[in-house]
């Protein structure tokens, strides 16, 4: 197994045999709006899938968790722009609390390599 940005605690990334699994990434500006955190979300997942040699069309799961439902379409918007078309993982949003509330999304992503 490959373990890629880690600390004591997690890794954001870990690969086993050819599959990808990233930590819940959010936004590094968490003062920035839903559908800018969301970009932010989506920029790091893409920077973390390249590192371990794979990218957004191989995504087979996704986790986004939002402080709040509503913003689900404000989310859906920049996702939608995002996603490689006729390749939709499957996603599973839901409502939670996250670890600063100033966070208004964070994504988990299951990827092949």
């Amino acid at each position: 197994m490959e373990y890629l940005e880690s600390n004591a605690r997690y890794s954001k990334a870990v690969v086993h045999g050819d599959t990808v699994y990233l930590a819940g990434q959010v936004a590094q500006d968490a003062g920035a709006d839903i559908g800018e955190q969301t970009r932010q979300v989506l920029a790091q997942i893409d920077a973390l899938l390249a590192q371990c040699g794979t990218d957004k069309s191989r995504i087979v799961s996704a986790l986004l968790l939002l402080q709040d439902m509503r913003d689900l379409p404000a989310v859906n918007t920049v996702w939608d722009a995002w996603v490689v078309p006729g390749r939709p993982p499957a996603r599973t949003p839901m409502e939670a609390r996250l670890a600063d509330p100033r966070f208004l999304v964070e994504v988990q992503v299951v990827a092949a390599r």
